[in-house]
């Protein structure tokens, strides 16, 4: 059990129908594992139309005529009662080619982190990283366990279109672009996995709480 003091939270209105729930930095996983008990204890309440975790936060929007009066009153209680989960049980491995055109920016992660590229791939490949939470796109993973040395700023100017599967590092952060897009992220591979299918139950390859796994696929 988390200690009140440690991670207390503080509720946001978004307007008359939506409030945030959010933690102080930095993102922890125990913090964001009780996120996701918590979202999953309000599952199915009345009047709450959809129920949003994010990293350090959780958002809740309310269906019209909903009673909110006692909302967050009720979200303290939650998160005071939250245990920390047990870690997730799923392990999704992800093969990656990195460097070479599946990684152009693999050489100058190396340069800035003071390392060759095959140890940046070697750190990289790893680390057991867990999904924080969805966003940016869909199907697209914040994951949390990048290896400090690895943490790397974002591109001064971003590409106009970053390929479907490129795996990137921005900050100390690392993630899989599911589709193409524009991206400041710095790409180091690229894997050929399906992230996002909306013909797939659920769409989204990876879900919050689930362990990630970089395995090494060499160069094609």
């Amino acid at each position: 059990m988390l200690s009140a003091t440690s991670s207390s939270p503080t509720i946001h209105w978004l307007g008359n129908q939506a409030l945030t729930l959010e933690t102080p930095p930095p993102a922890t996983l125990e913090r964001q594992r009780r996120i996701w008990w918590l979202a999953q204890r309000l599952q199915g309440s009345p009047g709450i139309r959809e129920i949003i975790p994010g990293m350090n936060n959780l958002t809740l929007e309310l269906a019209d005529g909903a009673d909110a009066n006692a909302l967050p009153a009720r979200l303290r209680k939650l998160w005071q009662q939250a245990e920390s989960a047990e870690a997730g049980e799923r392990v999704v491995e992800i093969p990656v080619r990195y460097g070479g055109r599946h990684g152009p920016d693999l050489d100058a992660v190396a340069r800035h982190c003071g390392l060759d590229a095959g140890e940046v791939v070697a750190r990289h490949a790893a680390a057991d990283y867990t999904v924080f939470f969805l966003g940016f796109q869909p199907g697209f993973a914040y994951l949390g366990g990048l290896d400090p040395a690895l943490a790397v700023p974002r591109r001064a100017t971003p590409r106009q279109q970053v390929p479907a599967g490129s795996v990137a590092i921005g900050g100390c952060q690392t993630g899989i672009y599911p589709a193409a897009s524009p991206g400041g992220w710095q790409i180091i591979g690229h894997s050929e996995v399906t992230l996002f299918d909306p013909a797939r139950q659920p769409p989204c390859l990876l879900q919050p709480g689930d362990t990630v796994r970089f395995v090494d696929a060499g160069e094609a």
